[in-house]
């Protein structure tokens, strides 16, 4: 049947293409733009409800669609619906987005926020924009880089930190600050022997490490994380893992 706003409220999708407010019951409900979806992935979504290229390709950009839609290939029976499908769309074009092209919808969420920050947003995004679906995902997968960890995931902590693990954190201090060259393949290399070369358990080390430094075990490299959150941002957030978690 025809979609309603009551689909839309029952399975949580949006069903207006922007922001709507009912002037009945001035009830506002977020519309496809204001979700996070863009504009390139509804238009290829909805070019799929009820027609086929004929082909195994489902992306397309707008003058792809253009040069391949036919009325012809339009099926007359009713389309089939589904949420999850536009958010696969919507994940699509995202991934296909340049790296310096979410990394200015990202500074926007921070300017928005209020954080500033001098990091590499080209890095972090190529780190963590496979998992995003929206570009509100983006601030959520890496917010870690711009706000130190005050809390730690306790289900985390129970796994990652043991009675030696302060002990063997202030040692990695040590063995960072002695690097002078805080690139990612350095910090992997010279790390991974240093673990190697004290005969510790590699998750001993990186496990509290990835803690200090995001707050649970989630993302992504811990090396990359060290290299773009830097030295003395490093060892800041190791010293204080310490000190909460001792």
């Amino acid at each position: 049947g025809k979609l309603s706003k009551r689909d839309g409220e029952k399975l949580g999708f949006p069903v207006f293409p922007i922001t709507w407010t009912d002037p009945n019951t001035q009830k506002t409900l977020k519309g496809y733009r204001e979700t996070g979806y863009l504009p390139e992935a509804i238009i290829n979504f909805l070019a799929f409800l009820g027609w086929n290229p004929s082909t195994e390709q489902e992306i397309f950009s707008l003058d792809q669609l253009i040069n391949a839609f036919s009325l012809k290939a339009v099926n007359k029976s009713g389309a089939r619906f589904d949420p999850e499908k536009a958010k696969w769309y919507n994940q699509q074009h995202l991934q296909q987005k340049s790296n310096e092209a979410l990394s200015q919808l990202l500074q926007k969420t921070l300017n928005r926020k209020n954080l500033k920050t001098t990091l590499d947003l080209c890095k972090i995004v190529a780190l963590i924009k496979q998992r995003a679906v929206f570009t509100s995902d983006l601030f959520h997968l890496a917010q870690f880089f711009f706000i130190a960890p005050t809390n730690y995931d306790e289900k985390a902590t129970k796994k990652a930190w043991k009675e030696d693990t302060s002990v063997l954190m202030k040692a990695l201090i040590k063995k960072l600050d002695s690097i002078n060259d805080f690139s990612t393949e350095t910090l992997t290399t010279g790390i991974k022997k240093w673990i190697t070369d004290k005969e510790i358990g590699f998750g001993k080390i990186l496990m509290p490490l990835r803690l200090s430094l995001v707050g649970s075990l989630e993302g992504p490299d811990v090396f990359e994380i060290a290299s773009i959150i830097g030295k003395q941002g490093t060892v800041v957030r190791i010293k204080n893992a310490v000190d909460k978690l001792r």
